[in-house]
């Protein structure tokens, strides 16, 4: 390669293996992180090996490259379009619109690497963010500013109840909202578009998407892009945004499958040896400062519901809310399928939420708790061995169990019940009815699928 080449940002492919591509540069590589276009297709620089040669990863199809082909880097990174103009629309990792709409008006570019806030410009609210579903609002209350995961096996529900909190938050939210879509079907990308625009909020929505069918490279950054926009909102607009991700797991896989093909020696179960910074650089720019606030709630896919997996465990190490979705619980039809044993917050306490709810929680646990304790004895020997104060626990444990069921808007016209927004007033004075009764003259099908306690008539 000559000087002119050199001087000018210019290389060739030397080496394409799946969606990582080796470029030749000379002595004047580009930077880590420095975009590069090859073809109609963008690379970002990931690591340099030496001689010259910059490894990049591929942002679109590598289909149609080959060796030899010129590659032009101009040594600046991936920037993306910030703005008003964002709103409403659907767009892709480049911030280019895919809604077949024109490109929008922006405001300014920014790159899409960047610092988290410096820990002098933080700050802790303690604020609820109310969601009107009873099981979260009771026993995993969502922190304003903090981060909240959604965790489960495939098909338990995470993605109805995302949408659902999407339902729910973004038309009594004060800010906007950003959707971030990381590795899942096209369709329920199409689905979720189609839903916001019919409840009237997509004017109060950004949607960013790198979907399954993409690029190892476009599903490992897409978040990288959205925080960006993200971020806009916070400082320069000094708004309250909520974050929605759906799917932080595919985040960990994109960069595991990237990993391995930049030549990194895999580490524990097969990950990337690089996990642990690679989510905490996404995770730490979540965050609250003086002039705005971040909320973001992230669904998280469990790997043959094993929580120990090495993904889940780091992801669990960010959250001030954990809510845990159980197979069993879904299997038996009880949705949302929440675990109230396994789901926690940091807000569940009285000086945050208030003595009252603080208690009802608790004891709302502990009946569950004594329930699930009785369930082999039930199995085996059945109810009528049970004590008088046994059996008494478990009509109030079947009741509760069936009450924080809830019918949602979002598969309103699939279930072909109406959906319902419960207060968290609604909430406490329904599970503290339950607890203090001793005899109930309804039967346990009549709490199911209801929204307050005051639907009870009506259900029965």
């Amino acid at each position: 390669m000559d000087r002119n080449e050199q001087s000018t940002g210019t290389g060739t492919i030397v080496a394409i293996r799946g969606g990582v591509v080796d470029v030749a540069f000379g002595h004047a590589s580009p930077r880590i992180h420095a975009v590069a276009h090859a073809g109609g297709v963008a690379l970002e620089v990931a690591s340099l090996v030496g001689d010259g040669v910059a490894r990049c990863i591929a942002l679109g199809s590598v289909r149609g490259l080959g060796l030899g082909v010129r590659v032009s880097s101009s040594n600046v990174g991936i920037e993306v379009p910030v703005g008003e103009a964002m709103l409403g629309r659907m767009l892709n990792v480049l911030g280019e619109p895919i809604d077949g709409l024109p490109p929008p008006v922006a405001v300014a570019h920014r790159p899409i690497h960047a610092p988290p806030p410096p820990l002098s410009e933080r700050v802790l609210r303690a604020e609820v963010l109310e969601t009107g579903i009873k099981a979260i609002d009771l026993l995993a209350p969502i922190e304003r500013g903090g981060k909240t995961g959604l965790f489960g096996g495939a098909g338990v529900g995470k993605t109805v109840l995302l949408s659902e909190l999407i339902h729910n938050a973004v038309e009594h939210h004060r800010g906007v909202s950003l959707f971030c879509g990381i590795g899942e079907r096209s369709r329920e990308a199409e689905e979720l578009w189609r839903e916001m625009g019919q409840a009237g909020v997509r004017d109060k929505m950004v949607m960013l998407f790198g979907q399954m069918g993409e690029a190892p490279g476009v599903r490992f950054l897409i978040g990288h892009s959205a925080l960006t926009m993200a971020e806009y909102f916070r400082d320069d607009r000094e708004q309250d945004v909520l974050l929605l991700i759906d799917n932080i797991f595919r985040f960990v896989q994109a960069g595991s499958e990237v990993s391995g093909l930049l030549g990194r020696m895999p580490s524990r179960v097969g990950y990337q040896p690089t996990l642990a910074t690679e989510l905490a650089t996404l995770q730490e720019r979540i965050s609250s400062t003086g002039r705005g606030s971040i909320t973001s709630i992230q669904a998280v896919y469990v790997p043959a519901d094993d929580f120990t997996d090495p993904a889940a465990a780091h992801i669990f190490s960010h959250l001030s809310a954990s809510v845990v979705l159980s197979r069993k619980r879904a299997s038996e039809g009880l949705y949302p399928a929440i675990d109230p044993l396994a789901s926690t917050s940091v807000m569940l306490t009285p000086g945050v939420v208030g003595q009252r709810h603080y208690d009802i929680a608790r004891a709302v646990r502990r009946t569950l708790a004594e329930y699930e304790e009785l369930r082999d004895i039930i199995a085996m020997l059945g109810i009528d061995e049970l004590s008088a104060h046994d059996r008494a626990v478990v009509e109030r444990a079947r009741r509760l169990e069936r009450f924080l069921t809830q019918p949602f808007f979002t598969i309103s016209s699939a279930a072909g019940t109406p959906g319902s927004l419960v207060s968290v007033k609604d909430t406490l004075d329904g599970c503290e009815t339950i607890l203090e009764q001793t005899h109930f003259d309804l039967p346990e099908s009549a709490y199911y699928m209801i929204g307050a306690l005051a639907d009870l008539p009506a259900a029965a």
